[in-house]
This record gives C-alpha cells, structure tokens and sequence, in this order.
C-alpha cells in the first residue's frame, strides 16, 4: 500500500495545515511537496502517534485497531457503511463549512487525521475501492504496539452510536462469535400456519428420476425442481452437461447403479446423502436457486463458504425452537452484513428481480439478495427434513422455523392398486425401486393429488419399455409383489398375450370420403385427387390420406359435387 507521504501528496495545502492542527504541530513548510515530507515524518513519530490515538474516541480507536487487524484495508464501501460516510467537498467549501471541527462520523474523523485513506487496488476481480491505513503508518502502529481494542473484532463491526463502543463482529470466514444467538424466538403470530419438514424429497427424486429415465415430462414437485436436479448431480446419480458437451441443455446422463443403490438404501441412509452432499458442495450454488433473482454477468461467488458460513450461524441456535426468521436476517445484516459479498461489491454483482427485471445493485437491496438467500438456505433445509417452517398466513412467505436433530422419515408401506383397463394407481410412500420401475413400464397419468400417483399400461408404454431392455413379465411380477391385492384376470391376459402377439387391436381416429354412389367413387378415383385416397372402404367409401380434406374437397368442386363435413364427435374415456 502506499505510503503516507505519497498520499499527502495528492492533498492541497490546506488539507495538511488542517491535519497538523488537528496534531497540533506546526507546519512550517509552505511548498505543498515539502509540506507533505514534512508532516508524513512528524505522524509517524511513535510518542506523537501514541498520543494522538488516546485522545481519539472509543469508536475511531476500534475502527482503526480493527482496520489494523485486516492488514491495514478493508472495502470502502463497507467500512463507510459501518463508520459512517465521508461528505465529498471541494477545498472551498471545505474551509467554509470546516467539517474537521466537526465530524458526523468515524470516518470523517480519522480521514482529516490522515488515519485513513482512500484508493483503488487491483484485486482478483479486478480494481476495488479499500479504505486502508499507509503502510509507513501501519508500521508504526504495530511498533507501539496499539491493536483492536477488542480482540478477534475485524473491520465491519456492528455499528453503535457515536462515542459508544464498539460490538464484536465475526469474520466472514466464520459464524459471529457471540455469546446469545442472533435473532430471538419467534412470536405465536410468527408460526400461526405450520408446515412440517417431511422426507417427501425422496418421492420428488424418484419421479425426476424416472421422468430423466423415460423421457416424461416431469410433473410439478412439491420441492424446488431446479435443486432437486443439482442434489441428484451432487449426489452422482446423474451427470449433468457441462458447457464442453455439444448440447449444454440435453437431458443429463444417468448412473443407473447408483441409482439402484440409492433407491434401494433405507430412506434414512439415501436422505442423509442427498444433505452431506448439499453442504459440502462447491459447485451447487444457493444464490443462483432463488427463484425471485436472475444472476447474469460474468461475477463469481464462493457458494461452499457461504453456506456453511450460515450453516456454521445457525448451528448456534437452539434446536426443537421456534425461531423468528425475519428477526434472524435483521441481525445477520446489522453483525455480518458481508457475509457473502466480502469485499463489498454491492455494485459489481448484476442481479435482477424476476418480476420487473430490476437490477438490485448497491447495499439498499441487501434485504433481496442476502436476505432472499438466507430464506433459500433454510427452504432447503426444510426440504432435507431437517426444519419444520411456519408463516403468518396460510400462502405468505416463511417467518419462523424450527430446526430439527435429525430428519424423521416415514416406512415405505403404500401398496399398488390396480385395475382391469391397466390404470395403476399408488401412494406416498410407496418402495421407490419399485414405483421407478413402475413408472418406466407406463404412460403417466395426472393425480388429483401429490399424495398420488396415477399410471396407465399401454401397448406403446410396453414398446418404449421393451426398447430399454424391459420385458412385460417382469411388470407382472413387480405388481404381483407389491399390488394391494390380485392382478384382474383380463389385465394379466392382456400384457402375457402381448407379449406374445404384440398389439393385436388398434383404434384409428380416420378421415373417411363417403359418395352416394360408386360412380362418383369412380370419377374421384379417376381424377387428380385419386392419389389422396387410401384404403378403400367399400364401393362407396374410402380413407383421405392425413391433411388431403381440403384437396378431396377441391376435387369434389371441380366434379360439381357439393359436400358436407361432419365433425367427429368428442372423444370419451
């Protein structure tokens, strides 16, 4: 960093006669070069500097031994939020309004002292802005021997009214060092709608599974689709494309071993794996999951130590408790406010509301971003079983939770019905091996509700099926396992002579020409509209290729025959 003297330099001369009056030595060189020399010699001396620091109020020494603690520089931004601004003035209005004499914040004070300065370094994100101590002034700092006046606390501190002490604040790199835990349990109004943490994730994943297996689409699931897909990729159960792949947004590749080990595992053992590998991914990125937010840009974050920097948080409340969520994110912004954006870019990180496509950039939006992220951390706590949550009002965002010691999971007890026409209908939980297998062998149907899920047998399910190496036999024999009672007769008959015979019958839905005589049969066959009918019906009616009615109806014109189209009645179940 630079020296002292080279930042007096970038300082007209009535800065440094106002920094020597505030030191109260005398300046006697006149020549704004030498003037800087001058009193850059003078603020380094260890007896003066040690003076000059004990006359300072309790807030400047903490916000300088704190500033010393961090190597001598900390994000301006964030320190100005946590000491206070610097009013931008010009040396005229500097020398009317003299500010100096009285300062609105902790950063005023030490800036007119020369204990502080402003400028850009380069860093791995490139230039950023640092309040920083020079380094000849930093020196003799540590050569007096002066530190935080409390111990362990960095450059951010929670901020108190002027002429009070400083609170301790945690680093980012670890949960605040306190001794109550931040926020306060939450209020009956708080938790008034409850919502259990359940271990419904596993169904999720098992119809996300199957619907990658199959190429269904997947129907709404009760947990954060985007998520569940990460987990299953974090997991190694699938792999997801990667941006080397000839097409980035195909359907990932599957592993089906581990899969078979996963759905097979007690709901216990396969839960706990999907967590272990949430909290300690590096790639799974929480910010980037928040439904209401849109990240674009080239910026990086540190996913891994922010989430475990608030897992780390809320390890130091007390579990089977309410606790109020909105109470947490207000002390986490007073205490910790840096925890994912250390070096303060509040200003270089483009992210949007979904809404309206607004970009929330500076600090006046942490509440959107780090707030949102805080709530994304405890919903993916919830859906891991881990965290009952509760709001206000049935529908309303999350204002409370409770976490839990452990995950409690439910038997996989649902049994299979299934009916003659080939619907096979079951519920939660049902053996997840077996529903996925299940699954693969049908067409899916739409459920009234998530606690079910509906599937039909047919002859095309069976072809796709069999084109992955099933066979219908084996579909019997999961149902005859696991089916609530008896497989119907006609349903068994139906898939064993199938699958001998293949589809023996089929429905057509067919555009059909019909003429009152086969003469006029004859005259269509004979014109140039002949080549748009298929199949012949009899002498006075045949089918219209798909797409030919308008051409059969043209031909008819021209024959001077005039037709009519009967629609086809609606189709019933």
């Amino acid at each position: 960093m630079p020296t002292l003297e080279k930042i007096l330099l970038n300082h007209d001369l009535g800065f440094l006669r106002i920094i020597a009056s505030l030191w109260g030595v005398e300046l006697t060189s006149a020549e704004p070069a030498n003037a800087a020399a001058e009193l850059a010699s003078t603020l380094c001396d260890a007896e003066l500097l040690e003076e000059i620091i004990t006359t300072l109020p309790e807030t400047s020494q903490a916000a300088l031994g704190a500033l010393s603690d961090t190597q001598g520089r900390h994000p301006w931004d964030a320190f100005t939020r946590t000491y206070g601004p610097l009013r931008e003035m010009g040396p005229g209005k500097r020398d009317r309004e003299q500010p100096y004499l009285h300062p609105t914040s902790t950063t005023e004070s030490l800036w007119y002292r020369s204990l502080l300065a402003r400028a850009f370094f380069d860093t791995e994100k490139g230039p950023q802005e640092f309040a920083f101590i020079p380094d000849d002034l930093l020196e003799a700092l540590a050569f007096i021997g002066f530190s935080n006046p409390e111990p362990g606390q960095p450059a951010s501190p929670e901020p108190k009214p002027t002429n009070e002490p400083i609170a301790k604040k945690a680093s980012p790199a670890a949960p605040p060092n306190l001794d109550q835990p931040l926020g306060r349990p939450a209020t009956p109004a708080e938790k008034a709608i409850v919502q259990n943490a359940t271990d419904g994730l596993l169904e999720d994943l098992t119809t996300l599974l199957a619907a990658l297996r199959t190429g269904h689409e997947c129907p709404p699931l009760a947990f954060s689709q985007p998520l569940a897909l990460e987990l299953l990729a974090e997991s190694r159960l699938i792999q997801r494309p990667t941006a080397e792949t000839s097409n980035p947004t195909a359907a990932p590749n599957l592993f089906p071993e581990a899969i078979k080990t996963f759905l097979e595992s007690p709901r216990a053992e396969s839960l706990a794996l999907l967590s272990r590998a949430w909290r300690a991914s590096p790639t799974l990125n929480d910010l980037h999951l928040i439904p209401s937010l849109i990240c674009e840009g080239g910026w990086s974050n540190t996913p891994l130590a922010t989430r475990q920097f608030l897992l780390d948080t809320l390890a130091l409340l007390p579990k089977n408790q309410w606790w109020s969520l909105p109470a947490l994110i207000r002390d986490l912004k007073a205490q910790s406010p840096d925890f994912q954006r250390q070096a303060g870019e509040y200003d270089t990180w483009f992210i949007k509301r979904q809404s309206d496509g607004l970009y929330l950039r500076g600090f006046g939006h942490w509440d959107e971003v780090e707030g949102a992220l805080i709530r994304q951390i405890i919903s993916s706590l919830h859906g891991l079983g881990l965290a009952d949550v509760a709001m206000t009002q049935e529908g309303g965002p999350f204002s409370a939770f409770r976490l839990l010691e452990k995950a409690e999971v439910r038997a996989e007890t649902g049994k299979i019905n299934i009916n003659s026409n080939g619907r096979i209908s079951m519920l939660r939980p049902t053996t997840r091996s077996v529903r996925y297998q299940i699954a693969r062998f049908c067409e899916w149907q739409e459920s009234p509700s998530i606690e079910e899920y509906r599937y039909r047998v047919t002859p095309q399910s069976l072809k796709q099926a069999n084109a992955q190496g099933l066979k219908a036999s084996q579909l019997l024999s999961l149902l005859a396992k696991n089916a609530a009672g008896a497989i119907p007769p006609s349903f068994l008959k139906a898939v064993q002579r199938w699958e001998i015979n293949g589809t023996e019958a089929r429905l057509e839905h067919l555009a059909v020409l019909r003429v009152a005589r086969p003469e006029v049969m004859n005259e269509m066959k004979n014109s140039k509209a002949g080549r748009f009918l298929a199949e012949a019906l009899g002498p006075t009616a045949a089918v219209i290729k798909p797409g030919a009615e308008a051409k059969i109806m043209e031909a008819l014109s021209e024959l001077g025959l005039l037709a009519e189209v009967l629609n086809p009645p609606p189709s019933q179940e």
